[in-house]
């Protein structure tokens, strides 16, 4: 286009006028172009491709192909270049969007040519992500810690029938394997607790193996139950580490949801399953029955012990020695002190034994009484089972039950009470030290 325009300019203006041709040159090959010229890659690139100090004019053609083979390249640099990003930020690449799951070449976005027509591409190709993949890798990793924490707990062998005569179910607990170990000899001293749900209060418990992670039980326990009920019942086993000083650890459970799982229990059946692993809990401590009665006129108190159930096993027989002491206290203060007789190797103990107080009703509304279970020990200190308080000032039932005898006097009042931790303050120590010391004076 400038060889052409030159001729005419020469041949209509003197040639006096008209300037160097050189200066010609240098003001159109150097001059800005106009600012609403540069407006968008089009025009951009056209004003870069004029400037040439050597070749003519480009063909339209030519460069409507080379603005295409730039874009095309320009959008595949983009696309193959993406910031590395640290360690610590690869949790962002889960939280982006779906759209990127269709992306799975670099061909695709050198197709879209036009941002603003495409936006959809331009995000597609900013990831080449596929979060399905962390998704399913975290599943997987999941499950085989699910699988390994069950695999850790072992399993269990029992076996089950039914007497039609006697309507019974029979269970009888065969054995452990692979249990975990919870003392620090790397063993464990487990027992079983065979509940038939959804029936929590007559439950039955294997003695306790030392140092073992495979015992063999090989007891059986009776639930007596019509055979109509045993499609509503369920068979629940928990495994426990035995602990003489401390709260028994819970090594997991079984619950067998359908008794008719393996046979209609005509016949003894042997079962295996998997010991599911659940979080500690606490144990029962069991429960205690005592009656409350007031004589007004005479001043007196009267508590009944009458018997124990499912208590806390402190001997390694998985039995205890419990007794029941009585404590009145009046203001934080023990006045006096009572206890009935030591059962043998029991968990259910009875006593109907009366424990007698003189209060004065004045006096009512100021004491309480603590009543503790004890473990007997012929050595060293006997220890506490569980504990439980009556009075104006107690919690719960225990209040309740305080307020039901003084609104009915003369008339025993028994219930039910369940066994709670005891304080560091009402553990049972043995011979207080002050009175050795004073037998020594």
């Amino acid at each position: 286009m400038l060889s052409l325009c030159l001729p005419l300019l020469v041949y209509t203006c003197p040639m006096s006028a008209l300037p160097p041709v050189n200066v010609v040159l240098t003001r159109y090959l150097f001059q800005s172009p106009p600012a609403d010229k540069l407006k968008g890659p089009g025009n951009f690139l056209e004003a870069a491709v004029k400037i040439s100090h050597t070749s003519p004019d480009i063909p339209t053609d030519v460069q409507l192909s080379m603005k295409d083979h730039l874009l095309k390249r320009t959008r595949i640099a983009r696309q193959t270049t993406e910031p590395a990003s640290s360690n610590r930020h690869n949790s962002f690449k889960k939280n982006l969007p779906r759209q990127m799951h269709h992306v799975t070449s670099l061909d695709r976005g050198s197709e879209c040519l036009d941002v603003e027509d495409h936006p959809t591409c331009t995000a597609a190709a900013l990831g080449r992500i596929q979060p399905e993949l962390y998704k399913q890798s975290l599943q997987e990793t999941e499950e085989s810690s699910k699988n390994s924490a069950a695999k850790t707990c072992g399993k269990i062998n029992f076996s089950l029938k039914y007497d039609y005569e006697g309507e019974l179910l029979l269970v009888n607990i065969l054995e452990a394997q692979d249990l975990p170990a919870k003392d620090l000899c790397g063993s464990s001293d487990p027992y079983v607790k065979v509940y038939l749900l959804p029936d929590r209060k007559r439950k039955f418990q294997t003695r306790v193996h030392r140092k073992t992670l495979n015992p063999t039980f090989d007891e059986t326990f009776q639930f007596p139950v019509p055979y109509e009920e045993l499609a509503a019942r369920k068979l629940h086993l928990s495994v426990f580490d035995f602990d003489r000083f401390s709260r028994h650890d819970m090594i997991g459970e079984v619950i067998l949801e359908n008794l008719f799982e393996v046979s209609d229990l005509s016949r003894e059946t042997s079962i295996w399953k998997d010991i599911q692993y659940t979080t500690s809990e606490s144990v029962d401590l069991g429960e205690i029955m005592f009656s409350l009665c007031y004589l007004p006129t005479a001043g007196r108190l009267t508590l009944t012990v009458i018997k124990c159930r499912n208590l806390k096993a402190m001997d390694i027989t998985g039995y205890s020695d419990p007794y029941v002491k009585v404590s009145l206290i009046c203001d934080g203060k023990r006045l006096k002190k009572k206890k009935t007789t030591i059962k043998k190797n029991t968990l259910n103990p009875v006593y109907n034994e009366a424990i007698i107080f003189d209060i004065p009703p004045e006096n009512m509304e100021q004491v309480s009484l603590h009543i503790s279970v004890m473990d007997y020990d012929l050595v060293g200190h006997n220890e506490v089972i569980g504990v439980n308080r009556v009075g104006c000032h107690a919690e719960g039932l225990g209040r309740d039950h305080w307020n039901e005898m003084l609104a009915y006097p003369r008339k025993p009042i028994a219930h039910w009470h369940p066994l709670l931790e005891p304080k560091k303050s009402e553990k049972e120590v043995g011979t207080p030290v002050i009175f050795l010391l004073l037998v020594m004076l």
